[in-house]
């Protein structure tokens, strides 16, 4: 059983020594945050995937029977293969002002601050509660927490998982409330050809080509989005994407090649459809491309198969959980992002959501990953100031 209390660089340290990188259980860190709130009488639901190596964990403290407000926060990391850390990486190291580790800034030091904080907020009497939603697998695509949405009720009724009436992401933003940010779509296409020699090559069909013009296809809606819109100016960049990422195909240069794999993804704005976008590649291939390569071999064909999706967020400034959050942080304006987060699914379902966590998402992912002690300081104001509206 864990301590009762914590100091908020403890619980930091505590979260960043759970190696959680995406491919790994959170399971050990869950289960410390499930005996740690055990231990100070607050009860947890834990959703788990399909094979019950990870888990989601919700919690609620104050009124059990009513929606509150939801601290949001995704427990996993990405690796750190390859990066030239100066310390290691699951052991926080706090140097100069600035604590070091694998998910200081992206995001255990939002959920570290709320569960240092919980003795404060156990003892507020709070009227309105609090919850902690604390997820799996935000990393590869916004996994887990689809699971966790899908255990919340239609509407409010007492129960032990009241459906929550606004939710706060803590994803690295400085502090600074985030209304809006965009989609993503991952796709992979399969292009299936007819090997042959190349010599021959007029027997053959070539899934290099093939898959080839699909992507120049994308490289000019790429060009057509970034040149006609929509645009966002409050993006970096205030357009959607499109961008290939990989591609694979051919065994020999002197074999049409029979298969070509690549995969390409579409970063929208939330006024984009990337369904739609993703129908006029699809449109493309098999009208433009496929019957002329079926005219050479009837089984060719282009298979696409969606990898991730997760939907652009949009909220309005005057919203009433932005107004919360603008008042919680003590700016006075808000802002959007490219990358994407829990929030657009959040939104979705129906709830509330703003954006608004310590630390810098440039510090993300990368080597010697931090986060400022002033941010986890703002973030600790931010708590406090919560737990004065909601008592």
């Amino acid at each position: 059983m864990p301590n009762s209390t914590y100091s908020t660089l403890d619980m930091i340290r505590r979260l960043v020594g759970f190696d959680t990188t995406s491919r790994n259980s959170n399971l050990a860190l869950i289960e410390f945050v499930r005996d740690y709130l055990a231990a100070q009488g607050v009860p947890c639901e834990l959703t788990f995937d399909d094979g019950g190596c990870k888990a989601n964990l919700y919690a609620t403290i104050g009124p059990p029977d009513v929606g509150g407000i939801m601290l949001s926060g995704h427990t996993d990391v990405v690796p750190v293969d390859g990066q030239n850390w100066q310390s290691d990486p699951f052991t926080a190291d706090l140097r100069e002002g600035k604590l070091y580790g694998r998910g200081t800034a992206d995001m255990k030091s939002f959920i570290g601050v709320a569960l240092a904080l919980l003795p404060q907020f156990l003892s507020a009497g709070l009227k309105v509660p609090i919850h902690f939603a604390f997820s799996y697998d935000e990393e590869v695509g916004c996994i887990g927490v689809r699971r966790l949405i899908a255990q919340f009720p239609e509407k409010q009724f007492p129960g032990k998982m009241a459906r929550p009436r606004a939710c706060i992401v803590g994803e690295p933003t400085l502090m600074r409330p985030i209304i809006g940010h965009k989609g993503k779509t991952a796709l992979r296409c399969h292009v299936h050809g007819a090997e042959s020699h190349s010599a021959l090559s007029h027997q053959g069909v070539n899934a290099v080509e093939a898959a080839a013009e699909v992507v120049a296809y994308l490289k000019g809606m790429a060009r057509r989005l970034r040149r006609n819109g929509p645009h966002d100016p409050d993006f970096t960049p205030p357009y959607t994407t499109v961008h290939t990422g990989t591609i694979h195909g051919g065994t020999a240069l002197n074999i049409v090649p029979k298969e070509c794999v690549f995969d390409f993804e579409f970063r929208n704005l939330p006024v984009d459809d990337p369904q739609a976008l993703a129908d006029e590649v699809r449109n493309y291939a098999e009208t433009t491309l496929l019957p002329e390569m079926r005219e050479v071999a009837p089984d060719t064909g282009f298979r696409f198969e969606e990898l991730i999706r997760f939907p652009g967020f949009a909220i309005g400034a005057d919203a009433e959980v932005t107004q919360l959050a603008l008042a919680l942080s003590g700016t006075n304006s808000t802002g959007k992002v490219s990358f994407g987060t829990e929030a657009g699914l959040f939104f979705e379902a129906g709830i509330p959501t703003i954006i608004c966590g310590p630390g810098s998402i440039e510090q993300a992912h990368r080597p010697d990953e931090f986060i400022a002690l002033e941010q986890i300081e703002h973030c600790e104001t931010f708590m406090r100031r919560l737990i004065g509206r909601v008592s």
